[in-house]
């Protein structure tokens, strides 16, 4: 079940000869550039092999720099806190580049805009601060903008799409494009960005309410997850998209895998549609359990999980728009 990110061609203008030879020099001159970089030491399950290239540009700037450069054939995925992702032990041999850098937050009346490496929880933190209520949710959701905004995150039946007014996307040659919300058939866990771009910034459009009312609201929502997920131990968030009119972690926990480990990964026995991560489990051990899950599911009720965490291969050669932040 591994995804095969993907690079299409980064430019309509391809880069000169001495780009191509020396993109690498180049891309540093930009941000911190790492080779072989562990990826257990940047996703939130502590899983996965090297990266053959680890990037962080300075800014915004250095971002769009950083695209135009790369050579069309080097796989690109981009990465935020790593809060829904697993890449293979095998590592990914191509460019990781994370966004952390891209994290200013402008408040202005009753609209946010936020860049792709802003943590969600300050974005709700900040908009508490000035009485603007719509992202309270947002507070427990242990990811950044730009992953939050490709895979429509939610929880307490609230979810990015429902304040969201547009995004501004950098797109795979390099330019800079402002999509409306509309425009970008957003669907559960699901928003159809240009195939290849990156998220740079959004906009949300919110409502004045008062601050302690939306701080109660976010003190009650973390309180409930605290509650009722392993938030303590290594984990990627749900691992599984709710079926129509059911839940995974009921569908899980009723084929008696609660607390089902593979190698060093289990089932959380607090929240069955979390996987958690013992202390040495690998990528292979979670994708095992994933794709027993799937499985036992599919034999006992006939329904088909599908997963919400996005599992990364070694060798990228395509990747869906959605597929490219986390």
């Amino acid at each position: 079940m591994m995804l095969e990110p993907m690079n299409p061609a980064h430019s309509a203008l391809p880069p000169t000869t001495a780009l191509s030879e020396d993109w690498v020099g180049q891309i540093s001159a930009l941000g911190a550039l790492l080779e072989d970089e562990p990826m257990a030491r940047h996703t939130t399950l502590m899983v996965g092999g090297a990266a053959r290239w680890y990037f962080r540009p300075n800014n915004r700037d250095a971002a769009i720099a950083s695209m135009r450069l790369l050579p069309a054939h080097i796989p690109l995925l981009p990465l935020g806190r790593g809060s829904n992702m697993l890449i293979s032990d095998d590592g990914f041999d191509g460019l990781v580049i994370d966004l952390s850098e891209l994290n200013a937050i402008d408040v202005d009346a009753c609209s946010v805009t936020v860049e792709a490496g802003a943590r969600m929880s300050r974005v709700a933190r900040q908009c508490a601060e000035h009485g603007l209520s719509g992202c309270e949710f947002m507070a427990t959701v242990p990811g950044d903008m730009g992953g939050g905004i490709a895979m429509n995150a939610g929880c307490f039946a609230q979810q990015v799409s429902d304040t969201l007014s547009q995004v501004e996307v950098l797109l795979s040659h390099g330019d800079v494009q402002t999509f409306s919300a509309d425009a970008l058939n957003i669907s559960y866990r699901h928003t159809a960005l240009p195939a290849g771009s990156l998220v740079l910034s959004a906009t949300f459009d919110l409502h004045i309410d008062h601050p302690e009312q939306i701080r109660e609201r976010m003190r009650n929502m973390r309180m409930r997850r605290s509650a009722t997920q392993p938030l303590s131990q290594p984990n990627c968030g749900s691992v599984f998209k709710n079926p129509a009119g059911d839940h995974a972690a009921r569908l899980i926990e009723a084929a008696g895998l609660k607390g089902f480990t593979i190698g060093g990964a289990c089932f959380s026995k607090q929240h069955a549609n979390f996987i958690v991560n013992e202390g040495d489990a690998s990528c292979a051990d979670i994708v095992a359990l994933i794709e027993h899950a799937q499985h036992l599911v599919q034999q006992q009720t006939g329904i088909e999980l599908e997963p919400e965490v996005r599992v990364i291969s070694h060798s990228a050669q395509a990747m869906e728009a959605s597929q490219r932040e986390s």
